[in-house]
């Protein structure tokens, strides 16, 4: 072990010389990178798809909408295992294994001759690339110094900017010209390569102790705890809440993940007392109790939770209650992606200028002002007023998104990345999770308040002005109605990034930080360095 270790670190050592990453590192970001993008890229691709499917194979809509659920159901639930499977197998061996279930998966789902084949083969490939993304950041940790992880995650995290804004357009044009299994065609090919690549170039960076052992019970209560919980949330659009498929997934999930973290704690304590054949926790929870990492944690969190919801309603908004086409929706939707895109780059890069808190606090500013501003949508706006707002909001997101997490991660011992890059993905694909369904149940119930007269008058006249009248003679406007529930939707998601800016006022502080009396040193340092150079 001690000798596998010492290989590791000249190995991170060679990794980045003279400011500048080997070719083998930057071989293995990039791989790394692209199998990421493609796994961002195939949890949306078949949204456009899924009318072709469900008329094809003649079954519901709720039952189509699987193919797209499965996807972050398994998602949610491999998240929490790469702390140990890092931590027991090399890059090379978790990359490789991954891209064979994938590729398997792909292949399935192309040739599959029922909904029950393709449905096997959406999770396959779920669980061949829900582990990537952590892999990623645990990688760039591993390779890159301190001073230069901002600048290397916000530059991996444009392609996760841009894989969603893609992958809903590609697919559509695909299910159109060649048919919706050209999709998996297209994937298996993508997969093979991918598989091909890292098999080659692909090099291994970090420790791991293949002697390691896994706590099955812990994995069984993940499965169950994580799994229940976004398979409730999942289901909460298509069924009532009392419904068993709503509360009892939902229960079976709190139950299973609290008996998880329980669990999880118990055999820290263990391991931290030295009991004699204690075993270490499936996931280390421990980490939380660094300050700096849970408050970036929690940041991360909330992002996520308004973010999610509204890549949910604002498509509902612009086809149902304006009666745009779903391509127009996909356009006005997708500058978006690009602002994040860009603004993830240089919120990396100004992280390491100027530390975690000004970049932060500069984009949840943007993405509180930008989500108040969407919120006086009505029934007569620019639809590209919508695009413009969206467009600032998600610049907001990529100053928060990468740097808060970066920060945070930075924040912990080297040993602990592994398990916090598990604890701030775990977490946020719960927030993003249960994001979407709780504030589409928020809207749907301020719709019905409105439609039972529950605002009067004076509701339909904050939504329309004179056209509040406009139902009343035979009732509320439907129409009205919707986009009342809209603007409020998106009033209480500004409210939770109003909660996320105090919290990143008043928690976001420490090593790594920065404030505004730092950058105001660091600016009239380099300007007397200048001023020394001419001299």
């Amino acid at each position: 072990m001690a000798k596998l270790a010492k290989g590791a670190r000249e190995k991170i050592g060679e990794s980045y010389v003279d400011g500048h990453l080997t070719r083998p590192a930057f071989v293995s970001i990039a791989i790394l990178t692209f199998i990421t993008f493609v796994g961002n890229f195939t949890q949306l691709q078949l949204s456009a798809a899924l009318p072709t499917i469900v008329s094809e194979f003649n079954i519901s809509v709720t039952t189509g909408q699987w193919l797209t659920s499965i996807f972050q159901l398994v998602m949610g639930v491999m998240v929490p295992l790469t702390a140990f499977l890092t931590r027991r197998f090399s890059t090379r061996q978790i990359v490789i294994v991954s891209m064979a279930v994938f590729t398997a998966g792909s292949l399935c789902a192309w040739i599959g001759s029922s909904f029950l084949l393709v449905l096997l083969g959406r999770l396959l490939e779920a669980v061949g690339t829900g582990v990537m993304w952590p892999v990623l950041q645990i990688t760039v940790f591993s390779i890159y110094p301190l001073s230069r992880r901002g600048m290397a995650m916000g530059t991996v995290g444009m392609a996760m900017s841009v894989a969603p804004a893609l992958g809903p357009t590609i697919g559509g044009w695909q299910t159109d010209s060649f048919g919706w299994r050209s999709i998996f065609l297209t994937l298996t090919v993508i997969g093979v390569a991918c598989l091909i690549m890292a098999v080659l170039w692909l090099r291994d960076f970090g420790e791991n102790d293949p002697r390691a052992k896994a706590d099955f019970f812990s994995v069984a209560l993940s499965v169950f705890g994580f799994g229940g919980l976004m398979f409730g949330f999942t289901n909460i659009e298509a069924f009532p809440a009392t419904h068993p498929m709503v509360w009892l997934s939902t229960l079976i999930g709190v139950v299973g993940i609290i008996w998880f973290v329980a669990r999880q704690i118990r055999r820290a304590r263990a391991v931290a007392a030295s009991v004699p054949g204690a075993e270490p926790p499936l996931l280390n929870l421990g980490v939380l109790r660094n300050r700096s990492f849970t408050i970036g944690t929690i940041c991360a969190a909330l992002s996520f939770f308004a973010f999610s919801s509204i890549m949910v309603i604002m498509p509902l908004y612009i086809q149902d209650d304006r009666g745009f086409s779903a391509t127009i929706s996909g356009l006005v939707m997708m500058p978006g992606a690009f602002g994040m895109c860009i603004s993830q780059y240089f919120g990396g890069k100004l992280l390491d200028r100027l530390g975690a808190r000004p970049v932060a606090l500069s984009g949840t500013i943007i993405l509180l002002f930008g989500t108040i501003m969407l919120s006086l949508i009505d029934t007569d706006t620019w639809i590209w007023w919508v695009s413009i707002w969206q467009f600032i909001r998600q610049i907001g997101m990529g100053f928060i998104i990468m740097p808060i997490t970066t920060w945070s991660l930075n924040c912990l011992e080297p040993s602990e990345v592994s398990a916090g890059s598990a604890v701030t993905n775990t977490v946020r694909q719960i927030a993003g999770a249960v994001g979407a369904p709780v504030l589409v149940i928020l809207m749907e119930t301020l719709i019905q308040l409105y439609m039972g007269g529950a605002f009067g008058a004076a509701g339909s006249a904050g939504v329309a002005g004179s056209a509040g009248s406009a139902g009343s003679a035979g009732g509320p406007d439907p129409i009205l109605a919707s986009i009342f529930g809209t603007q409020w939707t998106l009033r209480v998601s500004a409210f939770l990034v109003f909660v996320q800016l105090l919290i990143v006022l008043f928690g976001v502080r420490g090593e790594g930080a920065g404030s505004t009396h730092d950058v105001v040193a660091k600016a009239r340092a380099r300007a007397e360095a200048r001023s020394g150079a001419r001299r």
